[in-house]
């Protein structure tokens, strides 16, 4: 029997029962219906393989995996669920996730990545997308899936599925090599910490490219144990010893990948942690200027350095609610060239509308070796923005938060696109509920560091009443 809480609203997320140690937040609360997530065997894993084989109705799906110690045991369940039905397996292997968006949309199969991204060593989960990478999830096939698994009414194909191999890895860095002229590009020294998760994978195969960078690997090698430090850089701790490199070292910047690298951070050369929507900003002004009048999409935590800029450059801003799966689809229907998240999540439109941590780097490369300016000075060159960062709260109640956000903040103009959000003409927030965790977040911007901390105290007092 599977749970029906590991079907999330962007992916499959559950507990590993036999990773749960001492030291877990899951210790002694795995089957708990209080628990942050349900547990998940193998041959739970089995039945949703069967499910999707159902679900996609396709002959071909190609399968990835994290480097978490329970997801060589899980792709092989996967893929025996997919084959019961009929179904042949690509076996991609170590991959990280844009891989597996790329050979969907490239071959035009749908793919699995196994993985529960930046999340502790003792989970793990999946992403889903159909042929040419339509992503699957709430309202997208997510629900349709789960019913069909919770039921477990499948019937084995008379004639089972084949499984072959194959390394996608040389395939993959030719085609991310679209989006830089390698010409171009001058010395740089990059320290980079993939936090022992798939990313350093790529990252040093798409590097050897460039003879002229000089790159400094941190945690590289793969380990699902995570020993160094949790695979999540957008948490400071787990990146101070990067912070620190950065300057000490010399470095130009410093890069980190989360543990499936579908997200990725910088640090400018001082160690300063650069905000994922001034990264945003920033790759948005990269992809105007080779295409003029484009289509740009954000989330709408963003800070207003996007919708300026985007329109300063002649662009097309457009918001969305936060969550991959509201952006690609928006980004499809808009036809964008480019859209991000303050999270750290960057997608293009020429990589299948899907996520992707490395095309950001191969934009801030080529844009610091024309601008000939340092990272510091290139984010500068944004102007005066003051952000909040993301702020969570736990709460004991979301909608009555929400409502008094509503009340206090009336003569505003307001949006429900996502959670609510607050506009002023000097300073703007958003309060939404996590999609994973039990909190709201709050992200604010004012036009000044005095109005920004005294709108910020203002706003987590009431959320926090």
């Amino acid at each position: 029997m599977v749970d029906p809480k590991v079907f999330r609203t962007y992916d499959i997320r559950a507990i590993v029962p036999e990773l749960v140690d001492e030291e877990s937040v899951y210790f002694g609360k795995v089957g708990d219906a209080d628990a942050f997530q349900a547990p998940l065997e193998p041959s739970g894993v089995r039945e949703i393989g069967k499910g999707l084989a159902q679900l996609f109705g396709e002959k071909l799906v190609a399968i990835g995996r994290d480097t978490r110690l329970s997801s060589p045991a899980w792709a092989d369940a996967l893929a025996e669920g997919l084959m019961s039905q009929g179904v042949d397996v690509l076996d991609i292997g170590l991959t990280t996730t844009d891989m597996v968006y790329y050979i969907s949309g490239k071959r035009n199969i749908p793919g699995v990545q196994i993985t529960a991204s930046h999340c502790t060593k003792e989970l793990n989960g999946m992403k889903m997308v159909r042929a040419g990478a339509h992503v699957i999830g709430k309202d997208a096939g997510m629900e349709e899936l789960r019913d069909m698994v919770v039921k477990g009414a499948f019937t084995d194909a008379p004639r089972p599925g084949t499984r072959t191999t194959e390394n996608i890895l040389d395939e993959y860095i030719d085609h991310l090599m679209q989006f830089v002229d390698v010409s171009k590009i001058k010395p740089f020294r990059i320290i980079a910490d993939a936090g022992n998760g798939v990313g350093g994978v790529v990252a040093e195969a798409l590097l050897a490219r460039f003879p002229q960078i000089s790159l400094t690997p941190m945690y590289f090698e793969p380990d699902g144990r995570f020993p160094n430090h949790e695979a999540n850089p957008f948490e400071v701790e787990n990146i101070h010893e990067l912070i620190e490199r950065v300057p000490a070292e010399g470095a130009d910047f410093g890069v980190a990948w989360d543990g499936d690298a579908d997200r990725v951070y910088f640090l400018d050369e001082t160690g300063w942690f650069i905000p994922g929507d001034f990264v945003t900003t920033l790759v948005a002004r990269y992809f105007l200027e080779r295409e003029p009048g484009a289509a740009i999409v954000y989330d709408i935590r963003s800070s207003w350095a996007v919708r300026d800029w985007v329109i300063r450059l002649g662009g097309r801003p457009i918001t969305e609610r936060v969550g991959h799966s509201y952006i690609k689809r928006t980004m499809r229907r808009e036809n964008a060239i480019f859209g991000g998240e303050v999270s750290g999540h960057y997608y293009f439109r020429d990589h299948y509308y899907a996520d992707n941590g490395y095309i950001p780097l191969l934009a801030i490369l080529q844009m610091l070796s024309s601008s000939g300016i340092s990272l510091k000075q290139l984010v500068a060159s944004l102007g005066d923005y003051y952000l909040s960062g993301e702020i969570n709260s736990t709460v004991a109640d979301t909608m009555a938060v929400i409502e008094r956000l509503a009340e206090r903040y009336k003569d505003a103009e307001i949006s429900y696109l996502d959670g609510i959000t607050v506009f002023y003409p000097d300073w703007h927030f958003n309060v939404r509920p996590s999609a994973n965790d039990p909190v709201v977040r709050l992200n604010l911007e004012a036009k000044s560091q005095e109005m920004m901390e005294q709108k910020r105290d203002e706003v987590l007092a009431i959320i926090r009443g």
